[in-house]
Order: C-alpha cells, then structure tokens, then sequence
C-alpha cells in the first residue's frame, strides 16, 4: 500500500480526483443525464416510479467526490463527521463512543469497497482503530453495535484482520450484560431508568444493534448471544407494535416480573403516531434478524412494517419526519436519513420474499427512493460536503432540523451498494 501520511494527502486528492473525472467521462458516455462537472451534484428531476436508466456507478461517484472534500476539512483524524445544520456549511464532529461516532468510518470502508481505492482504505483504518477501545469498555447503552457493526464491523468483513474480530466479539459481550432475562429484551436508555421512571426500556433502534449479538455469536463468539438476540426480536415483535403494523418508538417494561407497561416515544410525534425513522429501524432490523435466522416469523414482521411505511409515502417516497406530523401551517421537514434506512432494508426484503410481485414491489419502492434521493432536491451538491439533505435528527428537542447527518449518507451509500450488487446479478 502506499503510505498516505508520509507522501502528504494533497497528492492523494489529486490522485483520486483524477481517478473520479476518468469515471465521469466514462459515465456519460453511458448515460447523457449524468453529464457536467462531478464537483456539482448530479441533478436530475423527482421521480415516484422507478426508472431503468438510475445510474448507481453515477451516484457513488458522487459519493467520492463529497467525501473527498469532507476529508480535506478535516482538522484532524480525531474529528468524525456528525451533522451540518441547514444553511452551514461545516461538520458539527461526533465525540469517540457517541452512537454515531461509527457511521464516518462506515462510509469510508463502503467507499473502500465500491472503488478499491486505497485512498478509503488508509482512512478508513485511521478512524477506526480510534473506536477500537470503545469495545473494550462496559457499554453505557444499546448503542454498542451502531458503533461497532459500520466501523469496526466492516473493517473486518474487507480486510479480515483478527484485530477487528476480536474487538467485535469484546464489545458484543458487553453490550449483552444489559439483557434482562425477565423481561426478554436488552435495556436500551440505563439513563432514563431515574429520568424517566421507564425500569427496564427498549426502544426500536435496538433492533439494529442485534447484528452484533449474532456476528459474534457465528464467528467463535459466545453461542448464547444468539438466543439473546433472538429472544430480544421475539419479545419487541410481541409488544412494541399497533394493529397497524406501526411501532412505538419506546416500549417500557416491569423489572419484577418483565411485563409489558407501555408503549410511548421520545423522537416522535406523540405516543400514537409512526416515527419515520423508529418505523424504517424496524424494517431494517427485522429484515436483518430474518437474515441471521431464517425464521419466517420474523420475515413476516419485516414485510408488515414496509407495507406500513410504504402505504403512507408522500409522493417523492421521502417521508416527513413523522407519518402523523400536522401538514399546516406549514409542511413539516422530511427526514431523508429514514428514506436512506429503508431503502437499503427494502432491496434486502425483496430478496427473501418469495412472492415475485411483493419482491419487485420492494425493490421498485427502494430504487424510486434512491432516484429521489439522488436528485437535485435531496443532494448537498455544493451546498455543503455531505451527501444528502433534508434529515431530522431529534425534532423534539429542534436538534438537527432539516440537516445534513452522517447516518443518513452511510445508509444511502450502503443502498447504492446492496442495488449494485442486485443489477450485477449477486
């Protein structure tokens, strides 16, 4: 490999900036709708039907092409893109250990593996082997495989270095002692046990961080980690949704004897209504526990949280920040970040359902929102480096409003990815 801090990043600019004009021209010798600059956003109209000329090459391109201008803003390694507020134009950095301190590393090791640049590779392991002690401490919250799982996760999936398989394992350990047996689930929020008197909570992210639980668990990790993955997706499947198939974002348990007090929200509108973001971590995390189990109980709730969702898309597939926010007096904000979420899950779905309609149903929702995502009304271009715009990160407390996120641009690149993979016939 070359040495990237010894000959100077500058060169590496050059070096991949060259290697991106060299994909342009070959683009839009494919494709005349991708023409123009690549340091411009690829601009194209809203589409709500899919098209079969969406060029996913064009789209990471342009992903590589906002990344490498974030890296030169960078004052440092230790500094890990989180959010740019509307109208700014810098990163806002995630503190080590926060539960979005993975999502960087995560997208330089997706940019790795779609162009194989070395480029990605060297700072992909630079910013991950900060986060490598996080997985030796006792985890503060659920938080644990949105930390590990992108970063350390896909390190070692790409490069297979015992280094990042062992942390793995530490840190799904840890993330284990916050199961309650009684109750069945892991305890999301320890913080709001007093603050909230919530005695034991879960909240639907959590699904997500079961991918950790069960890597482990299958690569020479304690076995009992899968059962309590399992159990954890068994017991949130009983009691964490509607009749509707929509979910609450907090479900609250009893510590004595594990049973099911309520079902309330801390991002959402109110109680009752569907969080987009809480609704896309379920179809995504039950997609992913179907894959690790192939436990059609599980399919089935994943399949019943789309069907949800997608009943109540706007019309440019992108959600408003919560199903059930008031449309006047003014729109309310749309939150790409669980548009990126659920369009990745979607493309997963469609392979495992058996059902040739339903599956094409799935991808067809799932390109329509990478299209929409991918044009002018969604893409920082030169407004700022992210990828996407227009993501709600906490509306309750009006943080993160209409902003650039980071998670919302690892999902979207690990959409276009999973989509790559599907048109090439993998």
């Amino acid at each position: 490999r070359d040495d990237v801090e010894s000959r100077g990043l500058g060169d590496v600019y050059k070096r991949q900036t060259c290697y991106l004009l060299i994909m342009q021209k070959h683009f839009r010798l494919r494709n005349a709708l991708f023409a123009g600059l690549l340091l411009a956003a690829f601009g194209c109209s809203s589409h709500t039907h899919p098209t079969t000329d969406f060029n996913v090459d064009s789209a990471i391109a342009y992903c590589s092409c906002q990344a490498i201008k974030t890296l030169e803003t960078l004052p440092d390694v230790d500094s890990i893109p989180n959010t740019i507020d509307k109208g700014q134009k810098k990163w806002q950095y995630a503190h080590v250990g926060s539960w979005t301190s993975g999502f960087w590393p995560g997208t330089l090791w997706y940019l790795y593996e779609a162009t194989q640049d070395t480029v990605w590779l060297h700072a992909a392991e630079n910013v991950t082997r900060i986060l490598l002690p996080e997985a030796y401490r006792k985890a503060r919250s659920h938080d644990s495989g949105f930390i590990m799982m992108p970063s350390v996760g896909n390190a070692y999936r790409l490069t297979g270095d015992t280094m990042y398989a062992q942390a793995l394992h530490h840190a799904a350990d840890s993330l284990a002692e916050l199961y309650n047996p009684k109750v069945g689930t892991i305890l999301s929020w320890p913080g709001m046990v007093k603050k909230m008197n919530w005695p034991h909570n879960t909240i639907i992210d959590n699904m997500m961080n079961l991918e950790l639980l069960f890597w482990s668990a299958k690569n020479g990790g304690n076995k009992w980690l899968y059962d309590v993955a399992v159990k954890h997706a068994e017991t949130t499947m009983k009691y964490h949704f509607r009749t509707d198939h929509s979910c609450y974002h907090v479900a609250v348990y009893d510590t004595l004897d594990g049973h099911f007090i309520k079902g309330v929200t801390h991002q959402g509108l109110a109680d009752s209504t569907m969080w987009a973001r809480g609704q896309a971590w379920a179809i995504y995390g039950y997609t992913m526990v179907y894959r690790e189990t192939r436990d059609v109980r599980f399919l089935e709730v994943a399949c019943q949280s789309a069907d949800a969702y997608l009943r109540r898309l706007p019309e440019d597939m992108v959600p408003y920040w919560d199903f059930d926010a008031p449309m006047s007096p003014l729109l309310p904000p749309k939150d790409a970040s669980a548009a990126a979420v659920t369009a990745s899950a979607l493309i997963e779905l469609s392979g495992y359902v058996n059902d040739e309609i339903k599956s094409r149903h799935y991808l067809d929702a799932a390109i329509a929102m990478l299209e929409n995502l991918s044009s002018s009304a969604y893409q920082s271009g030169t407004v700022n480096t992210a990828f996407l715009l227009h993501s709600v990160g906490h509306m309750p407390r009006g943080r993160e409003i209409d902003a650039s996120i980071m998670y919302a641009d690892y999902y979207y690149i690990e959409a276009l990815l999973r989509l790559r993979t599907v048109n090439k016939g993998g």
